[in-house]
């Protein structure tokens, strides 16, 4: 992880050592790994547990944004607030939450009232009310990419002590979201065996009722079916289904020719 440019960042071992709560929140961070299993509901708890952790004598909120190869992007938040400045974000395809996530960088803007990097994002920002925001890329170590978007009412927010503790967090989350993301695969990748597999008994099916009504092969009843489905323009498992349906009636609805 690098730091943007535009701000050095001074941190210390002490103040990482004195870090107020961690050690809990790795605790919770936990706990909500054995409650929550839906990758979705683990962004929202986790950004929800940030605000209330970071919320220290002043009001924080906590946005995610997730990104997986060949997957929508996820967008979390730990509060309505956050849900729109987020939302606003990823509509607009820029922001310092986006920037982080993409070039792994960490970005601190202590007053939204001067920055001139994504305008039309950062006049939604001053609209809604933040004054600072902070931006850390997630190391999830993954095909994925990730960041924490942190935004503060006070201007100037996010610096010595109270960055710490934020990047700290960060950093923490990341276990958090690494090992969701691999329970969501590991889950993904059953669900998809298992269509899989449902659609091939549904395939199969319809095959042997195409070589009960045409008297062919196996082979004759799978090339008239994917002609069939290439002809009607819908996918295979759609027809198989409409074939199977007919099964039964008196004059089926499909026929075909052989």
């Amino acid at each position: 992880m690098t730091e943007d440019p535009a701000f050095p960042v001074g941190r210390t071992e002490t103040a990482m050592e004195t870090l107020h709560g961690t050690r809990d929140f790795s605790a919770e961070l936990s706990e909500l790994l054995m409650e929550d299993h839906d990758i979705v509901e683990v962004l929202n708890s986790l950004a929800h547990l940030a605000e209330q952790r970071l919320s220290m004598g002043r009001i924080v909120r906590c946005g995610i944004v997730l990104e997986r190869p060949r997957r929508n992007m996820v967008v979390a938040s730990g509060s309505a607030e956050a849900k729109q400045m987020e939302e606003t974000q990823t509509g607009f395809g820029e922001g310092p939450c986006l920037e982080a996530q993409r070039t792994e960088t960490v970005i601190r803007i202590p007053d939204v009232r001067h920055e001139k990097r994504w305008a039309p994002y950062m006049e939604e920002v001053r609209r809604h009310g933040p004054l600072s925001v902070l931006a850390v890329p997630l190391e999830i170590n993954t095909s994925a990419t990730a960041a924490m978007n942190f935004y503060s009412y006070q201007v100037g927010d996010f610096a010595d002590e109270a960055l710490d503790i934020a990047l700290e967090y960060a950093k923490t989350a990341s276990t958090t979201v690494a090992i969701a993301l691999r329970i969501a695969e590991h889950s993904e990748t059953a669900e998809d065996r298992r269509r899989a597999m449902e659609s091939r008994t549904t395939i199969d099916i319809a095959v042997g009722v195409i070589m009960g009504q045409n008297r062919c092969s196996q082979e004759k009843a799978v090339e008239i079916l994917k002609k069939a489905s290439n002809h009607r323009n819908i996918k295979l498992r759609e027809l198989a289904e409409q074939i199977i349906s007919t099964v039964g009636q008196s004059t089926p609805e499909t026929s075909f020719d052989s």
